[in-house]
Formats: structure tokens, C-alpha cells, sequence
């Protein structure tokens, strides 16, 4: 695609170029011109530069401005160039940095894949085998790449890449809480999360010699702010986000056909599928709110269990369940505290804010009621295995034909 065409399916897809700056006069402008080649919807935004950043903009007539007195952070400035955009009735932006890392010429890679992906977000995926790619950056480029994996089950090429092209208008109504550089983990795990697409795009990069780059990124300050980001992140995955999907593809035909999967295995024994099914109740109903599944996945590993029977029922601690599982803990707790027991009612009332008050109760309930519910569960998916492969025996000597075996 040369760059008048380019041009020209800028404006029919309603796409703008967002470049957020800040200290970064020695390169922006080259940044700019480069980028005027392909089209002049371009959005910048000056976050609080000390430097002569708001005359260089100023020295070109056709950039859109966002700009503020005082620094926030990268994330702050997106944001603000995202409202910017959406309220300019943009439907999908670009974002490149300033500091000469990215090429414009890539541009086009993005519009081509724009075309046949209009629902993806889309990221450069930068080459961090380079010789020159410092070693943080290439740490980073890791560390972020398997937490995102962790958090949505989407494997990613490069979660750090600041080159992307956002779907704007399937962002509208999201409320963020980043404003600095853990915002680019956050839009794209949230956005994830809202069933939005992920792609990527080869890009070049370029990272200048360690004594003429010019980086705001503060290892210490930032990495904190990045591990603090993805513990609540991993939290809210395994604590609703990983549940919701579970319960959603239950009620979908695949889903429930990959449940079935699970239980026809012939490779896993029934006494293992048992045993799986009982392990994922246990740690579905001990009170590790938050950290169930990782429990479960662990053990379900370290154990040779079958992994997606343990995650399916380790979900039995769903949002509509949670009621349910408290009252009876707080039930099978009463044998154990005597006089001191407590008597609640089962209602929608009960939630976790629940487990609070007479916290003691609650413990050893849960952990009974567990054990209990396991056994149970267990025992139950023991019996109806056995009696499915009787079934299909009787009805093999009569037909002499099998149905999916077990």
C-alpha cells in the first residue's frame, strides 16, 4: 500500500495516529513527518514537556493538540487522547512513540490488518532478539508476556509494545484506573477480558546507544507499579473473570461438548476421574477466596489429575453459589463450636462480607463441608462412570454397536 492510498483508508475507516509525548524535542519532529506521510489525523498530546515540545507541535499546522501543564505519565496521556478521539468521532487510533523507537513505515501493516481483523486489537510485535535491546526491556518483554497469559489465556507475542491500533468504540464506557506505563497492561488485559480480539503485526524497532537514549521508564518505580498491577489482576482473573467464562461456555454447545471431553477421556481411569471431579469440589469450597484455582491448577499438575475436570468443578464456587456454600459452611461449622454457635438464614443477603463475622465458625465449616462435598462428589461421579460403560456394554451385546465410550 503506497502512502496516498494509505491516506485514503485512514479516512474511510475513521482512523487517527495518537502520539504521546513528553521531554522527547530532539526526536519528535522526525517522529511527526515521518508519520504525516501516511496521514494527517494525527493526535498529539504534550504531557507537561519542560522542554520546547509545545513549539515544535505548534510548527505544524494540521496536529490535533491534547496538552497540560504538569506530567502524569504515559497512560494518562492515552487516555486523554482516547477521549480526545472518540469525542473527534474516531472509531480506531494508532499509537507510536516519540522517541524514534518505532517506524512510521510500519503503519501500513496495521491498516492491512485492520481490514480483515475490524473487531482486533492490534500490536506491534517488536524483534527482542536484537543485539541491541537492553536487558530490561528484554526481561519486561517476558515477564509481562506470561502474567497476560496467566490473566486471559491468550498467548501475545508482545504485551509491551507501544505501537498498537485500538478498536476504539469497543473501549467506549471502559473506566481505568493506570495512568502510567502499567495503563498499556492494563487496557489490553480488560480489553481481553470484554472479548476483544487480540492480533499483531511484525514491526521494526530501534533502540538508540545507551548514551544518546532518552527512556522515562524507571526500572524500580515502574516494575513495582507493573508486579502491584498484575497481582490484583491475577486476583480478579481466578476470582471472577476465569468463573464467568466457565459459566458462559456452559451454556454454549462447545463448552459443554469440551465437559463431555473431559469425562469420555479413555486414557484416564475412572477411579482418576473421580478423584479429579473430587479435588476440584475440595478446593472450590476451602476458604482460599481468590486463589482457588491456582490452588487447584497446581496440585492438579504436581498430582498427574485431569486438569480440565479439576478447573471445571473447582468452579462450584461461582458468584450464584457463593450464598449457598457460606450458609452451609456456617451450618456444618455449628458442630464444632458448641454454645458458641451462630445461626444464620439462608438469603441473597449472604456474601463474602459474611464470612467476617464469627470467622472461626466459617473455617471449620468450610473445611467439613469440603471434605464432605468431595467424597460426595466423588463417590457420585464414580457410580454414574460405572454405570455408563454397563449401559454401553448391555447395549453393545444387544445392538452390537458402541456409543462414545468412556
Amino acid at each position: 500500500m503506497n502512502e496516498e492510498a494509505c491516506s485514503v483508508r485512514f479516512d474511510e475507516l475513521g482512523v487517527c495516529v495518537i502520539i504521546p509525548t513528553y521531554n522527547n524535542s530532539g526526536t519528535l519532529a522526525g517522529v511527526i513527518e515521518d508519520v504525516s506521510k501516511y496521514t494527517h489525523q494525527i493526535i498529539v498530546v504534550n504531557d507537561g514537556s519542560t522542554d520546547n515540545t509545545e513549539s515544535i507541535i505548534d510548527s505544524f499546522p494540521y496536529l490535533q493538540k491534547v496538552s497540560y501543564a504538569t506530567n502524569v505519565g504515559k497512560g494518562w496521556a492515552l487516555r486523554q487522547a482516547f477521549k480526545y478521539a472518540m469525542e473527534k468521532g474516531y472509531k480506531y487510533a494508532i499509537t507510536i512513540d516519540s522517541d524514534g523507537q518505532h517506524f512510521a513505515k510500519d503503519i501500513p501493516l496495521f491498516i492491512n490488518k485492520l481490514e480483515t481483523e475490524p473487531s482486533a486489537m492490534i500490536i506491534g510485535s517488536r524483534n527482542m532478539d536484537q543485539a541491541t535491546i537492553p536487558g530490561k526491556s528484554s526481561f519486561g518483554h517476558k515477564f509481562s508476556n506470561f502474567w497476560f497469559k496467566v490473566e486471559t489465556g491468550i498467548h501475545c507475542p508482545d504485551t509491551q509494545s507501544g505501537f498498537r491500533l485500538y478498536p476504539l468504540y469497543l473501549l467506549k464506557g471502559m473506566r481505568f484506573y493506570t495512568w502510567k506505563y502499567e495503563f498499556e497492561i492494563e487496557v489490553i488485559v480488560r480489553a481481553a477480558w470484554k472479548g476483544v480480539k487480540m492480533d499483531s503485526v511484525p514491526v521494526t524497532v530501534y533502540y538508540a546507544p545507551k548514551e544518546t537514549r532518552i527512556s522515562h521508564f524507571r526500572p524500580f518505580k515502574d516494575f513495582t507499579r507493573v508486579g502491584i498491577l498484575n497481582t490484583f489482576l491475577v486476583i480478579i482473573a481466578f476470582a471472577y473473570i476465569k468463573p464467568r467464562d466457565f459459566v458462559r461456555a456452559l451454556f454454549k454447545k462447545k463448552g459443554r461438548q469440551q465437559l463431555l471431553d473431559q469425562l469420555y477421556d479413555p486414557s484416564h481411569s475412572d477411579q482418576m476421574k473421580a478423584a479429579s471431579v473430587a479435588f476440584g469440589v475440595f478446593t472450590g469450597i476451602i476458604p482460599l477466596w481468590g486463589f482457588q484455582l491456582v490452588i487447584a491448577i497446581f496440585f492438579a499438575v504436581l498430582l498427574k489429575l485431569n486438569k480440565a475436570l479439576v478447573v471445571v468443578f473447582a468452579n462450584i464456587s461461582i458468584p450464584p453459589m457463593i450464598p449457598l456454600i457460606i450458609f452451609l459452611s456456617y451450618k456444618a461449622g455449628g458442630y464444632w463450636m458448641g454454645s458458641k454457635v451462630t445461626h444464620i438464614e439462608l438469603s441473597r443477603k449472604i456474601s463474602l462480607n459474611t464470612i467476617h463475622q464469627h470467622l472461626e465458625q466459617y473455617i471449620y465449616g468450610s473445611i467439613t463441608l469440603a471434605i464432605v462435598a468431595a467424597i460426595v462428589f466423588g463417590l457420585v461421579t464414580f457410580v454414574l462412570l460405572k454405570l455408563f460403560k454397563k449401559n454401553q456394554t448391555l447395549q453393545y451385546k444387544l445392538t452390537g454397536t458402541w456409543k462414545k465410550a468412556l
